[in-house]
């Protein structure tokens, strides 16, 4: 049950969860305030986009050459908007990002897509912030979010707000958080924090574990005790599944926080591993899924297209260029504008509906997953556009 236990003991210090898969990039520093603005765009010719891909990382080679796949996917769903998309290589460095933004903006980008390490995108934000040009970055760290920076990936926060809006719908009043003490746990409780404090939940207890196997099964009857004085309702989870997720949700049951009185909550992606599904502790248990409806089609799209099937990180850079190309197809001068990337209706993606917000982050429309039978099972839709009757 346990074979993926190993996989902490190599989850980096510096985690925290990119975009909709575990891959990890570090905090940067948080990026000074911006305008937002833009270069005007010539609607009379193709407007340059620069692309940021870690092609010549030899770990992330083949995510590279998926998202670059991706977005040219995306450029034939808008064949009315004209785009030069010139792709540069960051070697998955800061260096190297920081050298492939200076040459795409003296080359004459007026946007940029990527990179894809959130290091990377603090080595970039110095190259752009005295230009006026915004940067699509494909992390979901927040802290990297601002000024002529927006974030691209799904967010704690938005995970966080979906569920815990569901769950106090459902007469769930009060979470107890347990999150590993490590930075992808930390910033995981806080987006917990902010979304039950949004949504009306009353924080019963926090409670936190060292990111091992020996501190989860030490930290055990200690939080389970804690849960169970508190009298929370429900209780969520930071943790991972190719990591922490199989032992905590193995070691609370064991010891009295029963799912079938308290509903279990998660922050990550359960259905990423079978073996998760078919954990007794998560049985019932409830996390957030991005628009099957719109995986499905934007899968379909691309193994038509490729003969294979997208890397997981993939529809992040087709989310990117579908912003552009919808923008562009309008024939706006604006369309890289701040105020343009942040219009209220947002995009149609590959994992549906999506906004960029005024302060660089995003809202991405999740639907409500519950494991039952060791299979998921949709429980609230994704929503499939933003306003009236949408979110």
């Amino acid at each position: 049950m346990f074979a993926f236990l190993t996989a902490i003991r190599k989850r980096a210090a510096c985690a925290l969860v990119l975009g909709l898969t575990g891959l990890a990039g570090c905090a940067g520093l948080p990026i000074a305030g911006g305008t937002g603005a833009s270069p005007t765009v010539d609607t009379s010719a193709p407007a340059p986009v620069a692309l940021l891909l870690p092609r010549g990382d030899s770990g992330a080679g083949a995510v590279a050459a998926s998202m670059e796949n991706a977005a040219r996917l995306a450029m034939a769903a808008n064949p009315n908007a004209q785009i030069d998309l010139r792709v540069y290589d960051t070697g998955g460095t800061p260096a190297g990002a920081s050298a492939a933004a200076t040459r795409a903006v003296n080359e004459g980008a007026q946007i940029i897509l990527g990179p894809l390490f959130s290091q990377s995108i603090s080595a970039v934000t110095p190259v752009v912030a005295g230009r006026n040009i915004n940067v699509l970055a494909f992390s979901n760290n927040t802290a990297v979010a601002g000024g002529n920076v927006f974030i691209l990936g799904q967010t704690f926060d938005d995970v966080a707000e979906r569920l815990t809006t569901f769950a106090r719908r459902q007469g769930r009043p009060s979470v107890a958080i347990v999150h590993a003490d490590d930075v992808a746990g930390n910033a995981g409780r806080d987006a917990i924090l902010r979304a039950a404090q949004s949504s009306g939940m009353e924080v019963a207890t926090v409670q936190a574990y060292p990111l091992s196997q020996q501190g989860i099964v030490e930290s055990g009857p200690r939080i389970a005790n804690a849960i169970q004085q508190s009298g929370a309702s429900s209780v969520f989870l930071t943790a991972n599944v190719d990591a922490d997720l199989p032992l905590i949700a193995t070691t609370l049951p064991d010891n009295g926080v029963s799912p079938a009185q308290t509903q279990y909550m998660g922050l990550t992606r359960w259905n990423a591993s079978q073996q998760a599904l078919n954990l007794p502790g998560l049985q019932g248990g409830l996390f957030a899924l991005p628009d099957n409806s719109a995986v499905d089609a934007f899968n379909q799209r691309y193994r038509a297209a490729y003969g294979s099937d997208p890397h997981p990180l993939a529809g992040v850079a087709y989310d990117a260029v579908q912003a552009v190309g919808t923008l562009l197809a309008q024939g706006r001068s604006d369309a890289f504008s701040g105020s343009s990337l942040t219009r209220r209706s947002g995009f149609q993606g590959a994992y549906g509906a999506f906004r960029l917000l005024p302060g660089g982050t995003n809202d991405r429309a999740l639907a409500v997953a519950q494991i039952q039978n060791n299979q998921v099972v949709i429980l609230d839709p994704a929503p499939n556009s933003f306003g009236r009757g949408g979110f």
